[in-house]
């Protein structure tokens, strides 16, 4: 009797361990299973649980020419590019000088960059919009790229910090102490050893940029088009499965950079950023 009795609290661990799993497996890979399941059906009806008809004919209708969604999925690589670029040279030297952190008014300045992250994000990108429209801005590639940028700092300007911050001071005075002037030793210890969180931070800005939707809609339209809009204006139809397959299509630059980042930045690498 006592052998059950210690076996059964066991039993139940394990069962409720499994059934946490199980329904956290549903909450992640459902919605993507259903989006998987319309990029291949023709017609679906409810009550039918399943597709009625099942195949690639809204395939063709994507990838036609006329379609537009291959030349605005090249928009929208374009313009991530430019937005981790324009991140990258902004966030390396002010995180640079605000891992210092006897830096006057330093906490200010980081709290700065988290400003536009405080306030609603359609209500932000509107006002961007009239500012940019007398600038010339609206309706260019520029003017989303700016836009983008302003989301993608908050992650690159404190990942950068934190990158530098946890640099010891010792090998960059090692380097100084060898005759190396302040901007070598920056460029030869701090930035490559920078790196990984740099890396890292580039991702998170590629990827808020492929798929940033409201400061497109506001800025860009309707000059420039990219694969979030599309994927929003079908959607807004009805037309599921050509939601489903430009979503799909958004999804590979994605899972390109998550096996980028499990090559080249292992878990100890990361967990290092920022002690």
């Amino acid at each position: 009797m006592k052998l059950s009795h210690s076996r059964t609290p066991a039993f139940v661990g394990t069962l409720l361990q499994v059934l946490l799993i199980g329904l956290l497996a549903i909450a992640v890979f459902g919605p993507l299973l259903n989006m998987l399941i319309w990029t291949v059906t023709e017609a679906w009806y409810f009550p039918a649980k399943l597709p009625v008809r099942w195949g690639f004919a809204f395939w063709n209708k994507v990838f036609r020419p006329e379609a537009g969604a291959m030349r605005a999925l090249t928009t929208s690589l374009l313009i991530a590019v430019l937005t981790v670029l324009l991140s990258l040279a902004v966030a390396i030297p002010a995180g640079y000088a605000l891992s210092k952190r006897t830096l006057p008014f330093r906490n200010l300045f980081l709290l700065f960059f988290l400003l536009p992250q405080a306030f609603p994000t359609v209500a932000v990108h509107m006002n961007i919009a009239r500012i940019f429209y007398g600038l010339g801005l609206t309706g260019t590639i520029w003017g989303v790229m700016l836009v983008h940028a302003i989301q993608g700092l908050v992650f690159a300007v404190w990942i950068a910090s934190a990158s530098f911050a946890a640099i010891h001071q010792e090998q960059v005075e090692a380097a100084r102490n060898l005759g190396a002037s302040p901007l070598r030793a920056f460029l030869t210890v701090s930035l490559p050893l920078a790196a990984p969180g740099l890396l890292a931070s580039a991702i998170f800005v590629f990827l808020i940029s492929l798929d940033e939707f409201s400061g497109t809609f506001f800025v860009g339209v309707p000059d420039v088009h990219t694969l979030p809009l599309t994927m929003l204006n079908a959607a807004m139809e009805g037309n599921y499965q050509i939601a489903s397959i430009t979503a799909l299509l958004l999804l590979v630059p994605s899972v390109l950079f998550m096996l980028f980042v499990e090559r080249f930045l292992k878990a100890d690498v990361l967990a290092g950023v920022g002690k």
